[in-house]
Parts: structure tokens; C-alpha cells; sequence
């Protein structure tokens, strides 16, 4: 056999249904064109659709039936959870034999269904955890689960949007030791643009700060962060500032009483010459360019070699499902307490450049 054909052959077929945030997976899948063969781009022969399939060089499908036989499909439409057709279109590659990945957020009915109809239909089902899996998310995490077996927090505060809820719930899932005994105190609603709620992890306090606004006609956009989170412990404070970074360590400052004898101030403790403030990790600030398409490309490429790994080599898809069943029904349970988002109506994008905010600190540009 040739190596071109045997190439070929090992290539997995795929589908990427959904032309809108579905374009980061066309771009993640057309980067590793040794492992995956893209197909097309199933969707409703909008123009915009058109035009994505036109500009990645890839065939337009407005017809179910004549989507030809594929080894994956990444559902990228939106799930029942937001009165999209997303879930219903995964069950239906399902029951054809076919593997899919679903994006989020997933109600909890509806990752139920997922699952039983992968175990149905002796194939694989995952739903897309692209933020944990980002490099400073993960960096975080990572940090998060070596301080967890020196010290669990004494308290935790985050913030999110509803757009990255469900995310921010996986996050928390996988940098702390369980969420499944979260439970809600109270929920304060803010006059501002944030909600409060507080509530506890066993004995570990927690306040998130919800900014639970949405602008109807572009409801990807005038959300005022995506993820912050912050883990105080005894010895100091593990941040993630943003969902692109820093990750920052700062800690807890002591004062030894040694400082105040003029005689032993050239004899301090080590902790006394730590930085106020450490950033973790070799981090340089990225375009948003940067983060989108290639943060975020990497991310999806990373979920999609993951379930190609559970395919080939046959993975037990229990635990998976588990963990995925208990993620989304702490997201039900958080956003049910937030209830609706409240409607604004911006007067468009304000946009300040970076270098004007650095001349207001008299930084030279």
C-alpha cells in the first residue's frame, strides 16, 4: 500500500455542523490535516454559511441525508438549552453509528439523552470542555490541584457571564477537589451589572459575582469578563485574573516581629523576600486576534484529539458521563438561582486603546 493511501485511510471523516462559532472548529480541524479529513459544513444555506464554505474550501450540506458517512460530528448549534436543534441533531448522528462532540452549555435532560444514546448506539459522545483545557485555565487548574493537597481554600470568589457559565462550572469541577455539595445561600440582585450569590462548598465559603445581563440581537457580546476566580488560602491567593491570564500568585503577607529590632533587619525570613505579587507561568499579553483563533483554536483541537484517543482505544465512557451529568446539573442548579438574565440595550462598543490608558498612568508610549 502506498503511504499517501494508508494516510488517507487512516484520516477520521468529519462534519462540523453550524457555521457560526462552528468556523473555530473548521480552523482547528483544518490544522491537523493528517488526522482528520473535513467533509463539509452541515447548516441552513444561510449566506453566511455559504460563505464559510466557500472561504475554507469545503462543501456546503443543507440536506441530513446527504451528509456522507462520517466518523465524527462536532455539533456546534445551539442545544435545547437555548431552543436550538443542537441536541436533537446529536442523537441523530447517534443513532446513524457516528461519534459526536457537542458544544455547551447542555441542560441536564439533554446531556442525559446524549449519553444513553452513545451507550445506545455503541459510539462516543463528549461535550466540548474548551476553557479548562486553555492555557492559562489550565495552568490555573493545574496550580489549584498541587496547593489542594497542602491546603484546601479557606474561601473562594469568582465572576463570570452567563455566556461562560456552564464552563466556569466545569472549571471550578476540575481545579477543586468536588462541586457536587455546592450549595446556594442567597443571591443578591445587584442594581449594577452584577448579581451576587453566596454559598458553600462543605465548609469552604464561596461568593460568585454573576453578571447577568444579555443584549438580545448580539448575544455573544457586552459581557463585562468572561472568567476571574481567586482561591484564598492560608499561605496566599492563587488568581486567575482573566480567561486568558495571568495566573497570579500573591502571598499572605507577615510581618515577623524581628523587622522592628533595627539590629536583625538584615536577618529576615524567607518569606519576607518573596514579591508581593508573582505571575505564574512565562505569560505575554495577547491580541484578541491572538486568543480567538489561536488560544481558542487549540482549545477545540485539543477536545477533538481527545475523543479521537476514547474512539481508538475504546474508553470507558461511564465516568465521562458521570462527571458530565453532575457538571450540568450544578449549572442548572446555579443559573436557576440567578434566574433570567436581565435585557439591556447598549448604544454600541466604547472602545478606549491601551495606549491612552497607559499615558493616563504617565507610562511613555
Amino acid at each position: 500500500m502506498k503511504l499517501k493511501e494508508k494516510f488517507n485511510m487512516q484520516r477520521k471523516k468529519v462534519i462540523v455542523c453550524g457555521s457560526t462559532f462552528g468556523q473555530f472548529y473548521i480552523h482547528a480541524l483544518q490544522s491537523m490535516p493528517e488526522r482528520f479529513e473535513l467533509v463539509g459544513l452541515y447548516g441552513k444555506g444561510s449566506e453566511r454559511s455559504k460563505k464559510c464554505a466557500d472561504t475554507y474550501g469545503i462543501p456546503l450540506i443543507t440536506d441530513f441525508d446527504q451528509i456522507p458517512q462520517v466518523d465524527i460530528a462536532c455539533v456546534v448549534i445551539s442545544s435545547g438549552t437555548i431552543g436550538g436543534i443542537g441536541t436533537d441533531l446529536a442523537i441523530r448522528f447517534m443513532d446513524k453509528g457516528v461519534n459526536v462532540i457537542q458544544e455547551q452549555p447542555i441542560h441536564l435532560k439533554d446531556v442525559s439523552l446524549c449519553f444513553r444514546a452513545a451507550k445506545r448506539n455503541n459510539v462516543y459522545y463528549k461535550v466540548c470542555d474548551l476553557y479548562p483545557k486553555l492555557s492559562e485555565v489550565s495552568r490555573f487548574i493545574r496550580i489549584a490541584n498541587e496547593l489542594n493537597k497542602k491546603e484546601l481554600p479557606l474561601y473562594i470568589k469568582g465572576a463570570f457571564c452567563p455566556q461562560v457559565s456552564y464552563p466556569a462550572i466545569d472549571i471550578l469541577s476540575h481545579a477543586l477537589p468536588s462541586i457536587f455539595s455546592f450549595v446556594v445561600d442567597s443571591v443578591a440582585d445587584a442594581v449594577g451589572p452584577f448579581d451576587i450569590l453566596t454559598g458553600k462548598l462543605d465548609d469552604i465559603p464561596i461568593m460568585l459575582e454573576y453578571n447577568n445581563q444579555v443584549f438580545p440581537e448580539d448575544r455573544d457580546n457586552y459581557e463585562h469578563l468572561l472568567h476571574n476566580f481567586a482561591f484564598v488560602y492560608e499561605s496566599g491567593r492563587l488568581i486567575l485574573e482573566d480567561t486568558f491570564g495571568p495566573v497570579l500568585w500573591k502571598p499572605r503577607m507577615h510581618i515577623p516581629k524581628s523587622l522592628y529590632n533595627p539590629e536583625n533587619q538584615k536577618n529576615m525570613p524567607a518569606y519576607v523576600l518573596e514579591n508581593t505579587i508573582e505571575p505564574l507561568g512565562n505569560y505575554s499579553p495577547k491580541h484578541f486576534d491572538q486568543a480567538l483563533f489561536g488560544d481558542w483554536k487549540q482549545g477545540i483541537a485539543d477536545n477533538i484529539l481527545e475523543l479521537e484517543s476514547m474512539i481508538d482505544h475504546h474508553v470507558d465512557l461511564a465516568p465521562l458521563a458521570q462527571r458530565q451529568i453532575q457538571v450540568s446539573k450544578k449549572w442548572n442548579e446555579l443559573t436557576s438561582a440567578f434566574s433570567f438574565a436581565k435585557i439591556i440595550h447598549p448604544d454600541g462598543h466604547h472602545y478606549i486603546p491601551s495606549n491612552d490608558i497607559k499615558k493616563f498612568s504617565g507610562e511613555s508610549v
